[in-house]
């Protein structure tokens, strides 16, 4: 059942419509004011426009910048470059996610330069794993660790593994 239109609503809705000019050879709907004709005391005319407030809640998180393509060329063709490697198949994302935090720690902390993190591709190429581990290595707390991520040569994983690049460690008594 419709309900009546309200005074104020239809005092909007002929602010809106005195925007709009008809077609040629139609005629303004009855009920329409002519633009020139709108009561600027009127209560819907006091309307606030609407506010630019940013929406609350976590910021996105811009995911880590590319490997530097001459770093990435070394990583993928020295076998020796990579100082670790991690396998998250059949783990669930809460704990692939801090076994993967836990092992770039462990990395970083015996001086690793880049690590294999093996995510997989999923059941159709669109893991949960392989679109999350980007997200999760730009947490904040691993900002001083990873410096950047880019997708693993083919016989490291292709689109199914990551080469992470880390920071390295400040040195002691500097």
């Amino acid at each position: 059942m419709k309900r009546p239109v309200r005074s104020d609503e239809l005092r909007l809705w002929s602010m809106v419509a005195a925007t709009v000019h008809p077609l040629p050879g139609r005629a303004m709907p009855a009920g329409v004011t002519a633009p020139g004709q709108i009561d600027p005391d009127a209560p819907a005319a006091r309307i606030a426009p609407p506010s630019r407030a940013k929406p609350s809640g976590p910021k996105p998180v811009s995911p880590p910048q590319a490997i530097e393509p001459r770093r990435h060329h070394r990583i993928s063709r020295d076998p020796e470059a990579i100082g670790g490697r991690i396998d998250l198949h059949g783990l669930g994302q809460d704990q692939a996610r801090a076994t993967l935090e836990g092992f770039l720690m462990r990395s970083w902390s015996q001086g690793a330069r880049a690590v294999l993190v093996i995510t997989g591709k999923g059941s159709r190429g669109d893991g949960i794993l392989r679109r999350m581990t980007p997200e999760w290595l730009a947490a904040p707390h691993l900002r001083s660790v990873v410096a950047g991520l880019s997708e693993a040569h083919r016989r490291h994983g292709g689109e199914g593994a990551l080469y992470v690049a880390l920071k390295r460690r400040p040195r002691d008594g500097i």
